[in-house]
């Protein structure tokens, strides 16, 4: 089994967190990943994505241009990566970012409205994990009890207290995602 993810939106979304949280999450479970960060130079507002592989099997390369799975948090991102998932593949988006929604027939489609969700859960910073519980609930690739895991390694000791909240969100991701459309 190999899993290769890009997450793309804004920085300060929580793009290169939730790559390294599926990271972790795949350590714990003795996988193989990567993680290849991209940035521009602005620290929240400029673009951010992150490629993460998740593998059985070594990995010979950390770039990679066609996703089987792509996790869009908002309209440049979709302009930029939705022809890039592979045909089969997976499209998971923040409905709230969203102008153009995305057209592919030959890819599984879900929307998460995280901004939303997060709005009502009155804590925006919870974005990024709703939109990990629903990437989890369409892919089970670990056990919960890894993500956790890998959400305590990831996130800064003097951040553990938010680990309950974050826990929830990723609860509430898995109750929201909606299908969009899906391939036969």
């Amino acid at each position: 089994m190999t899993e290769e993810i890009i997450i793309a939106g804004f920085g300060g979304q929580g793009v290169l967190s939730m790559g390294k949280i599926l990271c972790y999450s795949g350590v714990m479970e003795g996988q193989e990943v990567s993680w290849m960060p991209s940035y521009g130079p602005e620290m929240r507002g400029g673009t951010a994505n992150v490629t993460v592989i998740l593998s059985d099997k070594m990995i010979s390369s950390p770039i990679i241009n066609t996703y089987d799975t792509a996790i869009i948090l908002n309209q440049q991102s979709m302009d930029k990566f939705e022809s890039a998932i592979k045909p089969g593949g997976l499209l998971i988006y923040d409905g709230n970012s969203i102008i153009r929604h995305p057209e592919r027939d030959d890819i599984n489609i879900y929307r998460v409205d995280a901004t939303e969700e997060a709005t009502k859960m009155e804590t925006t910073k919870t974005f990024n994990m709703i939109m990990l519980g629903g990437y989890l609930k369409v892919k089970k690739l670990f056990k919960l009890e890894s993500v956790i895991k890998g959400l305590k390694k990831s996130l800064p000791e003097r951040y553990h207290h938010l680990i309950p909240v974050n826990v929830k969100a990723i609860h509430r991701g898995m109750e929201i995602i909606k299908e969009v459309a899906t391939i036969s």
